[in-house]
Parts: C-alpha cells; structure tokens; sequence
C-alpha cells in the first residue's frame, strides 16, 4: 500500500489533513506498523488538544491492541510529557497525536523510541516500509493488547522542571508573567509550574479545548493582538505555546515579540552558569548560542536539521543542553524532547538572578539578523549548485553534514535540498539584516543559475 501523496510522511511519524490524507485507516494502519516494532510491550499514548485527537486516539489504540501492546493512555499532554513518561515508566516507546503548529484541520502522529526522545530517522523507515507492505503483527483473540490510564504524570514532569533551578529565587521575585497555551496541550502545565514558581499568571487559552484564538505557529505574525496585552497586564514577560508544547516563544515586558531563536540561547547562557559542558544544536540555529557558548569557555555543535538529530548529536557529546532555534530546548535531565516548560523556568531563573528587565537581558544577546528563503531547483541541479557556493565564498568555512554550510567572519549561510519539494531552502545570518538579504539573494542566484 503506497502512502496517500497528501499525507505527509516524516522521520518521527506522519502529518495530514484530518479526513483526506490522514484517515482513521491510515492511522490505524501506521499505529499498527509502530505497535509491531514494540508488540507485546507497554506503549505511552498521548494527544494534543485538537478536536481531532479523539477519533485518532480510537484509530491509534486499535492498531496497538491489534499488535498485543499494553497501551497506557496519558490523555491530552504536552509533548515532552508524552516523552517523560515514557522514560519515568520504562515503557518501550509512545505516540503523540499532534500536528504540532500546523493549523486546525491538520493532525498526526509523533512516534517516541524507549528513551523517551522521537524516533530516529532509521526506526521511522522501518515503520513505513511495515506500513507500506502491511507486514506487522496481528494478534489472535487471545494476544490482544488492553488499555489502562496510569496515574498522573505531569506532576512529576512539573517537579523533575523545578528540581533543576532555585524555586525560592524565582518565587521572591513575585514575577508576574502572561501565558498564552492557545487552547493547545500546555496550559494546564504551563499554569502549575509557574504558580510554583510564586508567579502570578494571567492566563490566555489554557483551557487544551484545541479551539485556536489565533493561528498555531507561536511566530511574531500571529500574535499581534496577543502581544500588547503583556503591556496592558503589566506583566515581566509573555511565554507563548504551539500546540503540542513542544515549543516557546516570547514576548518581553513593552509587548513586543522576540525572536524564537532568543529562547534556546537565554536558556543555554542560564545552564552554563549552573553547569559548564558541551552545547549542541542544529545547522540553521542562530550564532547566539555558539557565542554565549563560546564565552562560557564551552564546547559547540552543530547537527543535521531535525530533533532525532540533534538528540543523537548531544547524547555523543555528553551535551549538558541543546535544542533548535524555533524556540525548543532540550535539557538531558527533563527529557530527550524539546520541552517549553525547562525554558520557561530557565528564563524566569536568569531573570532573577540578573534582576533586569526582560527586554535587557534580550538586548545583552549577541545581535544578527536571520533571513529565510527558498528557490525551486531541481534534485538533478543541486550538487553542482552547491559547489558554485563554495566557489562563490572559498574562504568560508564548509560543513557538509546537512546539504551545505558556509561559515564566514561573522556570517553563515545553510543551503540544503526539500526532501518532499524540488526547491533549496537558504538561511543566512549576519549582524544586520541588509547583510542577510544579500547573502540570500547572491546564494539564490548561484543556485538558480540567475
């Protein structure tokens, strides 16, 4: 069976839209692929807030059951809980229903290894090619699987968070702080944690009804109307979840939104304070972090795009933390998944010992300016196209690990192939964001052949 062409499949699980790619058969049917790689074993099941999620969690646990899993069903939960839990019980693995930031009408499943971190990319091809043969395992009347709901795990993610910084500092600075869940998966979490953080928090869309005020993706276009109301609150700071949680923005005391990319590095500079050691995260992530890293007398890294990457990348280095610049920090002693809810701690930490305003300790990261871009290519063009790049820029810096990395002075460019289109995606950073235009434009026109 050929995987529908508008469900989209990708190395930790699939994404469509509910009833045209992505239907309850197809859901069920790759659940069962997943069942099979752990059959017989306990398996975490969790969902996001969507509507959705109901009917798919139906679909999902008819594929585990019909492999012999013991499914343990979380209920909706952020997922790096879906992800805690997984490593807190020593289960084999989980499934997240979730679409992560794409719009309402979109869901999905995010598949989980026993470490509790997404599939790697050669699991993932395993499942599809079970999915795509319908090779798995179906058990006899007697091998069917059963369902249980265990007790409550996000406490104990909210405490293993808290565990890791000085409550008492954050609490004595009664800060007052505004969270906007947008009806996803973390508003409940969202809001315990930062009460015992002796925060007073002014609650937008923390009821997980999946019911969006405004467009998913927590990115500054769409959180116009959310960000001014930080100011009117008078609140320290705004924090801002996708759906899933699995990623945080930020909006600082005057209403102004800051740029994802400031999450993982406020958040790497609080950790090297507490302890110093190795910083890992992916090709098109800001410099930010190499910087703050660098002046913390640390180690740097840099993985092929993508969370498995990155994970596989920090467990090799013995990463104290890491994570991408779309607002997602992973710190080893929480999880192996981009977790909002250490970086929300983390920040308010780093806010309490510096005793200045959010927007200064925003103001004191190191200054570029990102630009991302695309151009249609052809996968027959690209490999010539790289080596023009290099010969564009002979005295940068190459990285080959993930398409083509260019590091100049104080400048990068990431050049790299759509796995599922036939265009080349070009970041660039440098101090301003002119310099960035034009590093895109000139790497665009290499590419195109312009």
């Amino acid at each position: 069976m050929a995987v529908p062409s508008d469900l989209i499949v990708s190395v930790s699980g699939i994404r469509g839209i509910v009833g045209a790619g992505l239907t309850a058969e197809a859901t069920a049917r790759f659940a069962a692929a997943y069942g099979s790689t752990v059959a017989g074993k306990r398996v975490i099941l969790s969902r996001d807030g969507r509507p959705s999620g109901e009917m798919l969690r139906h679909a999902v646990m008819s594929g585990l059951l019909g492999a012999g899993c013991t499914v343990e069903d979380i209920g909706i939960a952020p997922t790096p809980t879906c992800g805690f839990a997984v490593r807190q019980s020593n289960a084999a693995g989980a499934i997240q229903i979730t679409a992560s930031h794409n719009p309402a009408p979109w869901n999905g499943l995010k598949m989980f290894g026993p470490d509790g971190s997404v599939l790697p990319a050669g699991a993932g091809q395993i499942i599809r090619a079970l999915y795509e043969t319908g090779d798995f395992a179906r058990s006899a009347w007697d091998g069917i699987g059963s369902v249980s709901v265990p007790p409550d795990v996000s406490a104990d993610h909210a405490r293993a968070v808290l565990d890791t910084i000085s409550v008492a500092a954050v609490a004595g600075q009664r800060f007052r702080v505004f969270l906007d869940a947008n009806a996803g998966a973390g508003g409940p979490l969202g809001t315990r944690l930062l009460a015992d953080l002796g925060c007073d928090v002014i609650q937008y869309g923390c009821e997980p009804t999946g019911q969006f005020a405004h467009e998913p993706e927590p990115i500054p276009a769409n959180l116009t109307e959310v960000a001014p109301w930080v100011q009117q609150h008078e609140c320290a700071l705004g924090f801002v979840l996708d759906p899933d949680s699995d990623r945080l923005a930020l909006i600082d005391e005057t209403g102004t939104c800051v740029s994802e990319e400031a999450t993982l590095a406020l958040a790497v500079k609080y950790r090297l304070r507490q302890q110093r050691g190795p910083v890992v995260v992916n090709m098109s992530t800001s410099r930010m972090n190499e910087d703050v890293a660098t002046a913390a007398g640390c180690p740097f890294y840099r993985s092929a795009v993508g969370e498995a990457n990155v994970v596989g990348l920090m467990r090799d280095t013995n990463a104290v933390i890491g994570g991408e610049g779309n607002g997602g920090v992973i710190d080893p002693r929480i999880g192996w998944v981009r977790d909002p809810f250490i970086g929300m701690a983390s920040i308010l930490s780093l806010m309490a010992e510096e005793k200045k305003p959010f927007s200064q300790l925003v103001a004191e990261l190191p200054k570029y300016a990102m630009l991302k871009t695309k151009f249609t290519v052809s996968r027959e063009r690209l490999p010539g196209a790289l080596a023009a790049l290099e010969a564009r820029w002979p005295d940068a810096e190459i990285n080959r690990i993930d398409g083509l990395r260019l590091d100049g002075a104080d400048w990068w460019l990431h050049v790299r192939g759509s796995n599922t289109e036939p265009v080349v995606r070009v970041i660039a950073e440098a101090p301003t964001a002119e310099r960035s235009e034009q590093l895109c434009r000139e790497a665009g026109a290499v590419v195109t052949g312009g």
